[in-house]
């Protein structure tokens, strides 16, 4: 019951995100070990060698691509694949320099390194922005490489009335990353891993050794990825989505997207904030004391309110009133609002920005006292 249940989550959540309901999966921890997967069946698939069996020693110099904001997952992958954190070659921009990707990949080929990913964000960690997944996925196609996408966050946007167009793409991916306890608000642990090629996950995971007598006809979820005991993850996505319904579900999903964007437009206008990204269902924006204004992009100045703005982020956190995160958008420190609770409501983000400008005034109080007269504190 509990495999027959597994298979029928996989097939439903990629026909949520609009991928082959025919692919390969399983149902994992969260969205890193969802990412980690999908990269170890690249790996196998790509290497061009029995890897499984004569792992990477004196062999090729593999190579993975993915823009600077990608989750920090593949640092671990790459790690406990063998690579190193070398083997991944950073792309600048948010999103992807798809220029500097073509001109990189020529750059490798040229040192005797054989690339073999490309990881696009379907959303990134810091302010939800989606890759250029079409363009991403024709470079793949034209290069043969296998391409991922981490939708880990933002993968059940796809099908949402004024999602990024780009997303659509997910259905070009070699495989993809979701995790249900974010968007589709399921608790631990609930992360998945799609491959469109099913054989690809049990030609990276699986064994037979003499001790396994498994004769039924069934799906083995051990053969699929690197757990052998498993816990029955699938009932609570199962049952949440046979209640709410991919319709239920969008809908939801649109309301956060709303509320984000709904946030950005009243930091826009408000004199004491400034807004930086809407993505998705992520809003980033700081606090600035009306003083500060005229000597924006000051060093000086800069330095400060990245200070404040993270005095600020653990003062409302204190507070109790909200939990927000932050990101550092080309050295700027911002505070980082990501809504991806079907409670959340307008009345709520309301609140935020008086919220913010009220616990900022205190805090630059204090801060501004402590750097009076500091050769490097701010003239106020």
């Amino acid at each position: 019951m509990a495999t027959e249940m597994e298979g029928q989550v996989i097939r439903w959540l990629a026909q949520f995100i609009g991928y082959p309901a025919d692919c390969g999966g399983l149902l994992v921890s969260g969205g890193n070990m969802a990412n980690f997967t999908c990269f170890l069946a690249a790996r196998a698939a790509q290497a061009g060698w029995d890897i499984r069996k004569h792992g990477v020693a004196n062999r090729p110099r593999l190579c993975v691509y993915a823009s600077t904001e990608t989750h920090t997952w593949i640092q671990k992958a790459a790690d406990l694949a063998g690579l190193g954190t070398e083997s991944i070659h950073w792309i600048n921009g948010q999103p992807m320099d798809l220029d500097e990707l073509e001109l990189r990949y020529r750059q490798d080929i040229g040192e005797g390194y054989q690339p073999f990913l490309v990881v696009g964000s379907a959303g990134t960690v810091s302010t939800g922005a989606v890759d250029p997944l079409p363009a991403l996925a024709a470079f793949c196609q034209e290069h043969k490489l296998w391409f991922h996408v981490d939708g880990a966050y933002g993968a059940f946007a796809s099908a949402v009335a004024g999602a990024p167009p780009d997303l659509k793409a997910l259905q070009l991916a070699d495989s993809v990353a979701v995790d249900p306890h974010k968007w589709l608000y399921a608790p631990l642990e609930a992360g998945c891993a799609l491959v469109r090629n099913a054989s690809a996950l049990r030609n990276a995971f699986s064994y037979h050794p003499p001790y396994y007598n498994f004769e039924v006809e069934a799906t083995n979820y051990f053969d699929l990825g690197p757990q052998n005991s498993r816990g029955f993850r699938a009932l609570k996505v199962w049952l949440a989505l046979q209640h709410a319904g991919a319709a239920g579900y969008r809908e939801m999903i649109q309301d956060d997207i709303t509320l984000a964007r709904y946030l950005f437009d009243v930091a826009v206008e408000h004199p004491d904030l400034e807004a930086f990204t809407h993505n998705l269902s992520i809003t980033t924006l700081r606090y600035i004391p009306p003083e500060l204004r005229t000597s924006l992009g000051s060093e000086k100045t800069e330095h400060y309110l990245n200070k404040l703005n993270e005095r600020l982020l653990a003062d409302i956190e204190r507070s109790g009133e909200a939990f927000i995160s932050n990101a550092v958008i080309g050295g700027t420190y911002a505070l980082r609002f990501c809504i991806v609770n079907f409670r959340a409501t307008a009345s709520d983000i309301e609140a935020m920005p008086q919220l913010v400008v009220n616990l900022g005034r205190l805090a630059h109080a204090q801060l501004g006292n402590q750097h009076a007269g500091s050769a490097n504190g701010i003239a106020l």
